[in-house]
């Protein structure tokens, strides 16, 4: 999931998405090392307080960092060795200073300490915020999702994606009778008074700003594991013998993707369905799910196939990003179609392990009908801007398109495997993901992942016949040097040919009594076709 999307074509941009998106000296500076989050919510005020402890590296000499946070938000104090800092504030941003130059390579800490009242949501995980609601039996039911907008919507952080802190300790008091799950493994709850109740949790790897989460209700535990991994799952009380039933997808899942992406990169923090109070979210090991239950997207099918019936929506996606964007996640959030495009490639990717290769791409090609192609699939860099919700469905079909590419499926699912690994825990720019892609293959596919991220059209195959009848191709693109294979088959003789096509007219070796004898993979690239009448 990924926050509201702009959908102009043209987006202005201000000194707020400057500072929010851009890497100055403030943020480079340092390195977050970890976060120590230990905060008081108060359900019925929708009030929070406490402070975050940032530990972090110092990269070069600085007596000035930024730490965001935003400014509905109040600063209480900053506190560094003791002593309070002062500090300025300028938009969403605290740009704190130090009493002394810090010196390179040095670890230090402070805590921030904050108030307020943070913004709740509109229509969650599309808007970022709190969602404060209550359950059948009145009891608070209460999540947060802040993708694209934000976590210093509720907590102060460095919020670019580029840093990752390695660990992070996250403390929640709520009231008694409540339960709060939060990211990675549990470590104990404590009584703090005045009938509040601190439930203490820890992520050991690292992680993405927006994953670090809370999740109030009246829970109840399930417990299971898949081959020594602890799945986890909390559910409100009512829903208990529904989760029962609808979480046994989670172990064909989780054996699809071992084969597929690799190991669940989070062992050790564990795997975890929690109920939200609303659709979902991809909380490192904390999958926020409010599907109700049923397969589908809310009961609907978005390929319009009947394959995406077969399967929930959110269980399968939410689970994926463990793998891409949680894992492997984007250093700019321009980049984001690096988690959405691998994690909505793998819905198909389930769909052919369950179900067979025949409906995972009658469920991708169905995909292609809400495929906007309004903007482009990468945004605009340093300025916190997403590209287009193209990043979902077209990106699975260019992967779509580059798999008919290699034509080689042992090699393909190898690649993909391989890609998890090398960049595991790290946080990379689109450039990565093509440079491994192009060394990995031997291929040029730097002009394929131009055309389809940088670009609106996707590429046009024109056909003719020339004066002798002779078949000719060419690819027309935005991008220059386009090469990309054509599969095609003269209906009338059965025979398949597979031809490299270029920006330049080229015979193609089919000999055919009439063009409509001619059938093209549409199936396996997704593409244009147009004839050409000179």
């Amino acid at each position: 999931m990924h926050s509201q999307l702009l959908t102009a074509n043209s987006q202005k941009f201000n000194r707020a998405d400057t500072l929010r998106g851009s890497l100055r000296v403030e943020r480079t500076s340092y390195d977050v090392l970890s976060y120590g989050l230990d905060i008081k919510l108060n359900p019925d005020k929708r009030y929070i307080e406490g402070y975050n402890e940032i530990k972090f590296k110092v990269i070069e000499p600085t007596s000035t960092i930024q730490i965001d946070l935003f400014k509905n938000m109040a600063v209480d104090s900053i506190v560094h060795n003791n002593k309070n800092l002062k500090y300025n504030r300028e938009e969403n941003a605290v740009f704190v200073t130090f009493q002394d130059v810090l010196k390179k390579d040095h670890t230090e800490s402070l805590k921030f300490y904050y108030s307020g009242y943070p913004k709740v949501a509109k229509n969650a995980p599309w808007d970022g915020g709190f969602v404060f609601s209550k359950d059948t039996n009145g009891k608070h039911f209460i999540g947060v999702a802040v993708q694209g907008t934000g976590a210093s919507l509720w907590y102060p952080n460095k919020d670019h994606q580029s840093d990752e802190p390695d660990f992070a300790d996250i403390k929640v008091s709520i009231p008694d009778g409540l339960m709060n799950v939060s990211n990675g493994k549990f470590i104990n709850k404590t009584s703090v008074g005045s009938n509040y109740t601190q439930w203490h949790w820890r992520v050991t790897y690292p992680i993405n700003n927006y994953n670090i989460t809370l999740n109030v209700g009246d829970y109840i535990h399930v417990e299971d594991d898949y081959n020594g991994l602890s799945l986890d799952y909390y559910v409100l009380q009512k829903n208990l013998e529904k989760a029962k039933k609808q979480f046994q997808q989670v172990k064909p899942m989780m054996s699809c993707f071992y084969e597929k992406f690799g190991d669940y990169p989070f062992p050790n923090d564990g795997f975890k369905l929690v109920e939200s109070p609303y659709l979902g979210m991809e909380h490192q090991s904390a999958v926020a799910y409010g599907n109700n239950y049923e397969n589908g997207y809310l009961g609907t099918d978005l390929s319009a196939t009947g394959v995406g019936l077969k399967w929930d929506f959110i269980i399968i996606h939410e689970s994926g990003h463990e793998w891409f964007g949680n894992s492997v996640s984007a250093a700019d959030i321009a980049d984001m179609w690096i988690h959405e495009s691998f994690t909505a490639y793998a819905e198909a990717v389930f769909v052919e392990c369950e179900y067979g290769k025949k409906d995972a791409i009658t469920y991708l090609h169905g995909l292609r009908k809400i495929i906007a192609n309004d903007r482009p699939i990468i945004g605009k860099y340093g300025v916190n801007h997403e590209g287009s919700g193209d990043m979902y469905y077209k990106g699975a079909n260019m992967l779509h398109t580059l798999r008919s590419v290699i034509n080689d499926d042992s090699k393909w699912w190898h690649l993909l495997k391989e890609f998890h690994t090398k960049f595991k825990y790290k946080t990379i720019h689109t450039d990565d993901v093509i440079a491994f892609y192009d060394s990995q293959t031997d291929m040029a596919l730097q002009p394929i992942f131009d055309q389809y991220l940088n670009y609106t059209s996707i590429p046009t195959l024109q056909l003719k016949l020339n004066d002798d009848q002779q078949l000719l191709m060419k690819w027309k693109t935005d991008v220059d040097n386009f090469k990309m294979p054509v599969e095609f088959q003269d209906t009338s003789e059965g025979s398949i040919l597979r031809e490299m096509i270029s920006n330049e007219w080229q015979v193609v070796g089919i000999n055919l009594k009439t063009i409509e004898d001619l059938a093209i993979n549409e199936f396996g690239f997704y593409i244009n076709i147009k004839f050409i009448e000179d």
